[in-house]
């Protein structure tokens, strides 16, 4: 799951924070922009499969980081298959995947509290214009937290309609994917409210 960090000491791992911080938010922004056909997705897929070579992860951790995706992978390609091509889900969802697993490689190779004190080092500037860099520290935290905890109900969720012959009924995998995810955003709202963050 992403922010599971995995020690080591190759190239990926030594490098600060900051610097692969930098070079995600490029490389996701570049192949948004510039990834325009399912050859290009491959080769930008090859690369990225490089890159996980290089930081010595093992496969099947680097398969468990994008596994939780296939759902929401498999919701995305029907609808741009029906709305624009099948060309175009592939490259959408190609790309979608390729940024999923640059994050994973970067939490897996940064501790998360490195990371967080990266972004309040960063913003904190910003303190005379209002921002709060400690709470936009916990926003991450919470992003890196939530994006393979939402991942994850979307996979049970799909695991239980398959299980009831339910697997190719939307309403039985979108509607208890929502219910799920509002229960967890108003716990952990709660347990935040418990703890004070929200006071002035």
């Amino acid at each position: 799951m992403i922010g599971l960090y995995r020690p080591g000491d190759s190239l990926l791992h030594r490098l600060p924070a900051g610097v692969k911080l930098l070079l995600l938010i490029v490389s996701i922004v570049a192949a948004t922009v510039l990834v325009r056909s399912p050859i290009q997705v491959g080769l930008v897929g090859v690369v990225v499969a490089g890159l996980f070579a290089l930081a010595r992860i093992p496969f099947g951790v680097a398969v468990a980081q994008l596994r939780p995706m296939v759902w929401m992978l498999l919701i995305i390609a029907v609808f741009q298959v029906l709305i624009t091509s099948p060309a175009r889900a592939v490259v959408v969802c190609g790309v979608l995947l390729i940024s999923v697993a640059l994050a994973a490689l970067v939490t897996l190779t940064t501790r998360v509290t490195d990371l967080l004190d990266t972004v309040t080092r960063a913003l904190g500037p910003l303190r005379r214009i209002g921002v709060d860099p400690e709470r936009v520290g916990l926003l991450l935290a919470l992003a890196i937290r939530c994006v393979p905890l939402l991942a994850g109900i979307v996979h049970e969720v799909g695991e239980a309609r398959r299980a009831r012959g339910l697997q190719w009924s939307m309403t039985a995998l979108v509607t208890p994917v929502l219910v799920r995810a509002l229960r967890t955003a108003d716990a952990m709202g709660d347990a935040l409210a418990a703890r004070g963050v929200d006071d002035e």
